[in-house]
């Protein structure tokens, strides 16, 4: 019987044990795992930013908006190749009242080709007899020319079972009232890190039927250089420095890192409770390779004076407790991941969670770890084991 044979033969001797301490390790790095996808998904949407765009908000607050009169002040700047804008909506599925997605009002004509490398259109109305603005996809006919139009995302369809054509209607909250809108186009990311549950529109439609009401929530500029992005920041925020509505500007990655912050320091809490859990569980593996050595005392007394070495035991118990941990920790670490990137678990006005490798490789390191240290003093009690003592407690 070889090394292998017998790690395996002595696991198999409390079938009911082994089982449930794998399982234990496998809950406990699927946990760790799909606890960390939170900080994970939240890293993905700063990635998300691009470093040659620049967003400018009111300085007060993102709450607060801006007057659209700051737009041929922002367009006038040198360095500044384009500018949209786009406001938050904020409104609900009188449907499922509980089921939260994003809303945007948007310049079409600016911002969608401003955002062609981020969004891709996979689906949308015919429209015979009307064209889609130069430089914009031909298949947004329909959509630009028509006032309640909307954009979709490709996730959002499939979660409320909506249809291209399909009139819709959302609850206002900031701007109050009935609001119909007709799906005329459908979007994928194109960015990973992007979400596909967001609603786009007609930033008119809203203007106009707001009583002139709605303002710009943001500004979104394209730079012709982005090495010149902190020139520029500077030179825009001068600019409405004493005017009733000042201004903040930075990079949009830096911006949506803002956004994140604005939820307080949840990765710090992300990692204080995953460690919880894998600390939790370390104690119940070791003190479980503990009791499975101590019920076979004898037997290492046995093998000792059968002539294996102090070393051979010492490696035996290790491997022991090895192959658990790992054996659990991989199968849970794996299926965090693709459970994650199945879509099955998501956050509200975030994109679609995912587990980074990086994670996975982690939650692997740390269940050999657990291996390690939950097999190392049952290994090292074994290896300093007597013959005389151990033999003494046979039957």
């Amino acid at each position: 019987m070889n090394f292998a044979t017998l790690v395996l033969a002595n696991l198999g001797r409390n079938k009911v044990r082994t089982i449930l301490t794998t399982l234990s390790i496998f809950v406990a790095l699927f946990l760790f795992c799909s606890v960390r996808a939170v900080t994970d998904t939240l890293q993905d949407t700063i990635n998300v930013g691009n470093e040659s765009r620049l967003i400018t908000r009111n300085k007060t607050s993102l709450v607060f908006p801006l007057p659209m009169g700051h737009l041929e002040r922002i367009r006038a700047l040198p360095g500044v190749t384009a500018v949209t804008w786009s406001n938050w909506f904020g409104g609900t599925d009188p449907v499922d009242t509980r089921s939260f997605f994003a809303q945007f009002a948007i310049d079409a004509k600016t911002y969608l080709p401003m955002y062609d490398s981020d969004l891709a259109i996979v689906d949308a109305s015919p429209a015979p007899g009307v064209s889609a603005p130069a430089g914009m996809d031909p298949r947004l006919a329909a959509f630009m020319n028509e006032r309640t139009a909307a954009i979709i995302g490709e996730g959002l369809m499939k979660k409320k079972g909506w249809k291209l054509g399909q009139t819709i209607r959302i609850n206002g909250t900031i701007y109050p009232g009935s609001w119909l809108f007709v799906i005329r186009a459908v979007y994928r990311p194109k960015v990973k890190g992007l979400d596909d549950m967001t609603m786009y529109f007609h930033w008119d439609y809203l203007y106009e039927n707001s009583n002139r009401q709605a303002d710009v929530g943001v500004f979104s500029l394209e730079l012709a250089d982005p090495n010149r992005a902190g020139q520029i920041i500077k030179t825009v925020d001068a600019v409405f420095e004493n005017s009733p509505a000042p201004t903040r500007t930075e990079t949009e990655r830096a911006f949506q890192a803002g956004f994140v912050s604005m939820m307080g320091n949840i990765p710090f809490v992300v990692r204080v409770l995953g460690g919880a859990i894998a600390f939790a569980i370390l104690l119940v593996a070791m003190n479980t390779m503990m009791a499975a050595i101590r019920e076979r005392t004898s037997e290492f007394g046995v093998l000792k004076t059968l002539g294996f070495s102090d070393a051979y035991l010492f490696a035996l118990v290790l491997a022991e407790a090895a192959l658990i941990t790992l054996g659990g920790g991989v199968a849970g670490a794996l299926f965090a991941r693709f459970l994650v990137a199945s879509g099955k678990v998501a956050l509200p006005f975030f994109p679609p969670m995912s587990v980074h490798w990086e994670t996975v490789f982690t939650g692997i390191g740390l269940a050999a770890f657990m291996g390690a240290v939950s097999g190392l003093v049952p290994a090292w009690q074994t290896a300093r084991l007597r013959i005389v003592d151990a033999l003494r407690r046979v039957a």
